[in-house]
């Protein structure tokens, strides 16, 4: 789970590498190597023939379709964000997705929010007007990238499909849109692969670097707890804003300074949460064990109701 958390905070660094590529044609590139990296996985794994089974049945695939289309908007976004110095803001995005996530199952699936949710949404909220005010505009950047990974969370539950199964499919999906975008920059004699061993590597790689990640977050997620899970997840946004401070030298202005102690207290509440939640599942668990025992053993005089 670290290195999945890890490898996806210090991104920003690996496609700062590219920033000399159109954002568009990085976004193709990385759809189509992760495809032909995620088919070598099913290939290996003896599932490639799944996929058409997914594919054909028109429900699964119309929710593959939503799913692409907001996990494209969002990879594009970060890329774009990375490349015109706006990592500050990718990383507000990625500290407040939990946030969003709530507030998505609430509205959509109504859930419910205890005490300490209600809190860290609240200010949550607060800290984004904080930003719109301060900066005169809303953190759109921060907005979207939060939005459309948190629907795309909420698109996936209806698809009851494995990660590497899933995610194959998706981008299958923007594979057509992404040869279009490489064929026409290099019919233009304008692509990027092929000039330089250097742009090719990176780009090639930018396959696994996509993979790699998910696989290891998806075995992690299986035998870690969900309070653990929610918490290291935080690993990613703050190495991205480790490298927007520190490695890429954007400036942080005073209403930055004050909306992120806000949201890091918002996640602080949404974490006591995430963990009270952990604690009392195995309380209710024991609680519901011993119900049914009574049921499936009603006393011998008859008392027992149906």
């Amino acid at each position: 789970m670290v290195g999945a958390c890890t490898i996806w905070g210090l991104s920003p660094v690996y496609y700062k590498l590219l920033d000399h590529i159109p954002p568009l044609e990085v976004l193709a590139h990385r759809t189509l190597w992760s495809f032909v990296f995620f088919a070598g996985v099913l290939l290996f794994q003896g599932r490639l023939r799944q996929m058409v089974g997914v594919m054909t049945n028109r429900r699964q695939a119309l929710v593959v379709v939503l799913a692409s289309a907001n996990i494209s908007v969002n990879w594009f976004l970060f890329i774009y964000a990375t490349m015109i110095g706006r990592n500050t803001e990718t990383s507000i995005g990625y500290f407040i997705f939990p946030l969003v996530a709530v507030m998505i199952g609430y509205v959509t699936f109504g859930e419910r929010l205890n005490l300490f949710q209600k809190f860290a949404v609240a200010l949550g909220v607060l800290a984004v007007l904080v930003l719109t005010v301060g900066l005169g505009s809303p953190p759109w950047i921060s907005l979207i990238l939060a939005s459309t990974f948190g629907i795309y969370g909420m698109i996936k539950k209806q698809l009851p499909l494995g990660p590497v199964l899933s995610v194959t499919c998706e981008v299958l999906v923007l594979v057509p849109i992404a040869l279009l975008v490489i064929g026409y920059q290099h019919g233009a004699g304008q692509g990027a692969f092929g000039p330089s061993l250097r742009d090719i590597a990176l780009l090639l790689f930018s396959g696994p670097i996509t993979a790699l990640p998910l696989i290891l977050f998806s075995a992690a997620a299986r035998r870690v707890d969900l309070s653990t899970v929610g918490v290291l997840q935080y690993i990613n946004p703050t190495l991205q804003f480790l490298c927007a401070a520190l490695i890429f030298g954007e400036t942080m202005s005073l209403w930055h300074g004050i909306a992120f102690p806000m949201i890091w207290c918002a996640l602080a509440l949404y974490s006591i949460a995430l963990w009270r939640q952990e604690e009392a599942a195995p309380k209710a668990a024991i609680a519901d064990s011993g119900v049914s025992t009574t049921v499936r053993n009603p006393p011998s005089d008859g008392s027992a109701k149906p």
